[in-house]
């Protein structure tokens, strides 16, 4: 097992990833680029957590955990935008909002230089 697959702040943004791909797929024709935008972030949380992780000083590492963290802010008004088009019922949206609360959370407190 890799350093970054033990971290529960990974394993929440895989849980998001796969919300994310499935909504984004709901995404109304000439709203693509929304879709888009939300598999891009969502995927860019777990490849800079794993990244961060791998790297050796604490900058470095603070650097990548603050660009997961800055992804998951974006997903968070994805799921916003999503929720005014209609394409996630309040339960889906109020799920994947305590996701990003709580990913974004553990990302804040990795961002900080240990």
């Amino acid at each position: 097992m890799l350093d970054y697959e033990k971290l529960d702040v990974y394993r929440c943004s895989l849980e998001f990833l796969s919300f994310a791909l499935r909504l984004a797929t709901r995404m109304p024709k000439g709203y693509s680029y929304l879709g888009d935008q939300l598999r891009r972030a969502a995927t860019a949380i777990p490849l800079n957590i794993a990244e961060g992780t791998g790297k050796v000083t604490a900058p470095d590492r603070a650097h990548f955990h603050a660009i997961a963290r800055g992804s998951a802010m974006e997903c968070g008004a994805l799921v916003d935008v999503a929720g005014i088009l209609g394409l996630a019922n309040e339960s889906e949206k109020r799920d994947a909002k305590d996701l990003v609360v709580r990913i974004v959370s553990m990302l804040s407190k990795m961002c900080l230089y240990r």
